[in-house]
């Protein structure tokens, strides 16, 4: 190993110490505050000591976003690439020309709407071809569809996109009869048959949609450096109507830059895959990257369902950066278009990360790689913290009287102390985001007046959801430990609005908990109602926030305000393009109607369906 390549490790070990030194100081001060409060409040060592495990776990989980957000915004505002920290360059490998190339756009996908599938592939291929030469470049749709009727219109959707793009940019398909291993299986089964054909592969989503010039990047920075195994970018919601989405969306575009930003200074060539929208090296992928299978049945053992993690901590083990792209690309997935939907997502995540824990000890890891795991399962869990913090919270106001005799005054300034603090952590991203954007690209968001409003009306939203989500975590977390796993379907996509019986079944118990927060706060400790009131009007709010979230009307009612507007409606809208919606009626992914006299063609010669054709080559590569 080189003294350069030696000394960039050991800087970026010097980094990663800096940062969890800064976390952990944070979470100590932060007890040191709660004993201080307590103690003056009369509270007993016994009472203070798991109130302080709460709120440790709590405080400290949320001071990892606050100095993300912080380290961003400073590298961000002074111009700085965060692995280097010299001057950024966008135009570096924007420009240059790629050297000879062989690279896959792999998309995998099961039981998808076939229009979506084909709008976004269509638009990302549309932009490649836009951006420059497509010499070396390939599509391949990986289908592991069961429903017939889904399949049928997938097929003549996906044929229409192959004729359009011809010989320029050949697409091929292959559906899988075995959809073992879910995702994973798919790209592995890929690999092994085609993999060696192939230098690099770009995975993308079903909902994925990446401009040509981006994709351009990514290969040109891949092919510069030899030792990088992935290339990770930062994926932003966005083409979306609904209320929801809208305000996911917004704050995606606002927050999420700099919090990256934050992220890669100091994970560096350790950093993860997210799934999609990243650029792979394809052998180093096929060498390393076999999946194992944990010992024990669902929901913690059996196939690995989050794979995305786990990948990039072999790829780093065995020696290949992963690298997470933090420039301003034209990289874009969909966010769910409701709560409820989110939720579901969120389950299927959470059960995913639970499941990284048990790799930690996995020999030669990284330390970067152990640190994803363990933030990937805590952005779930500290959500079982923050609500036995509540409940501890409330029980010792009840059993400590003096705690409670004068509100926050009753704590004493330690009180005040704590309160700010909390109150610095959560917002601080947030207030640090919207002034990077007032400097930097407030018109990219309407102007600042349309920034600024937009802004309050997520934070409002961000606030009163937060006790929801708190709500949905707790109980996904009670029932994955308890062994109850969850089933590989594919995620809803596309506009969906929720009735009010879907919403009072989805969040009913929550808006009922909510109610029965709001009175026995009234009823035992009246002085802390107004100070609770997030808490509580969150839980109560949830049915009506549920019905409201997945509102097209609502959410384009806000547009036409000049509210939650964001770059890349403003300025990326051919990215975007949808096609007509089927007439009213038409199943779901319903194929256009042919023009009289027009025949549906022979099937292409690089059209592969089902595992018995080998057209396009059996290539017998390492285990994927």
């Amino acid at each position: 190993m080189s003294g350069t390549r030696m000394n960039s490790i050991a800087n970026f070990d010097r980094r990663r110490r800096l940062f969890l030194s800064l976390v952990i100081l944070t979470g100590l001060l932060g007890l040191i505050a709660l004993f201080q409060a307590l103690s003056s409040a009369g509270v007993g060592l016994l009472a203070r000591l798991p109130l302080a495990l709460f709120f440790a776990l709590t405080f400290t989980w949320i001071a990892v976003s606050f100095w993300h957000a912080v380290i961003g915004f400073v590298l961000l505002l002074i111009g700085r690439d965060p692995y280097s920290l010299k001057k950024q360059g966008l135009g570096e490998q924007a420009g240059r020309d790629l050297a000879a190339h062989r690279t896959v756009l792999v998309m995998p996908i099961y039981n998808e709407d076939p229009t979506a599938v084909r709008d976004g592939l269509a638009a990302t291929a549309r932009s490649l071809m836009q951006a420059g030469s497509t010499d070396g470049f390939e599509i391949f749709v990986l289908s592991d569809t069961r429903d017939a009727g889904l399949l049928a219109a997938e097929q003549a959707a996906l044929a229409g996109l192959q004729r359009e793009l011809g010989p320029r940019l050949p697409l091929h398909y292959r559906h899988r009869s075995d959809n073992r291993g879910r995702k994973a299986g798919n790209l592995a089964d890929f690999c092994r048959r085609w993999g060696r054909r192939y230098e690099y592969m770009l995975v993308l989503d079903a909902d994925s949609r990446m401009d040509g010039a981006a994709i351009r990047r990514l290969l040109g920075r891949m092919q510069l450096d030899e030792r990088l195994g992935l290339i990770q970018t930062v994926p932003i919601p966005a083409g979306q109507h609904s209320l929801f989405a809208r305000l996911m969306q917004f704050a995606a575009a606002l927050y999420t830059p700099m919090l990256a930003t934050g992220q890669a200074f100091w994970q560096g060539p350790t950093g993860n895959y997210w799934g999609h929208n990243a650029l792979i090296r394809v052998s180093a992928f096929m060498a390393h990257c076999g999946l194992p299978e944990l010992p024990g049945r669902p929901p913690l053992g059996g196939e690995i369902m989050s794979h995305d993690f786990v990948e990039a901590a072999l790829l780093a083990r065995a020696g290949w950066e992963v690298a997470l792209e933090t420039a301003p690309l034209a990289s874009h997935e969909e966010v769910p278009a409701n709560l409820l939907d989110y939720a579901a997502r969120d389950r299927r995540w959470m059960q995913g990360n639970l499941q990284h824990l048990r790799l930690l000890r996995l020999p030669g890891l990284k330390p970067a790689s152990r640190l994803h795991f363990l933030f990937g399962a805590a952005a779930y869990l500290s959500s079982l913290a923050w609500l036995g913090l509540l409940a501890l919270g409330i029980a010792t106001m009840l059993l400590t009287p003096a705690a409670g005799a004068e509100g926050t005054g009753g704590m004493g300034p330690w009180g005040w102390i704590m309160l700010l603090a909390t109150l610095a952590l959560l917002f601080g991203p947030r207030l640090l985001g919207s002034g990077l954007a007032l400097i930097q690209r407030p018109r990219q968001f309407g102007g600042r007046v349309r920034l600024l409003c937009s802004g309050v009306l997520e934070a409002l939203a961000g606030v009163l959801l937060a006790p929801v989500m708190m709500m949905f975590h707790a109980r996904f977390a009670v029932e994955i430990l308890s062994g109850a796993s969850v089933a590989w379907t594919s995620p809803p996509r596309g506009a969906r609005g929720l009735s009010l019986a879907q919403s009072l079944a989805g969040t009913g118990f929550i808006g009922l908990l909510g109610l029965a927060w709001l009175v026995l706060a009234a009823w035992l400790t009246p002085q802390f109602l107004w100070w609770m009131s997030p808490v509580w009007l969150g839980l109560l709010l949830a049915p009506l926030m549920a019905r409201v979230s997945g509102s097209d009307r609502l959410g384009l009612s806000l547009r036409a305000a000049g509210l939650l507007l964001t770059p890349q409606e403003l300025g990326q809208p051919a990215l975007f393009e949808r096609s007509a919606p089927p007439p009213v009626g038409a199943p779901r992914g319903a194929q256009p109607k042919r023009a009289p006299g027009e025949r549906p063609g022979p099937m292409p010669v690089q059209w592969l369906v089902g595992d018995g054709e080998r057209r396009a080559g059996r290539l017998e590569g390492s285990r994927a």
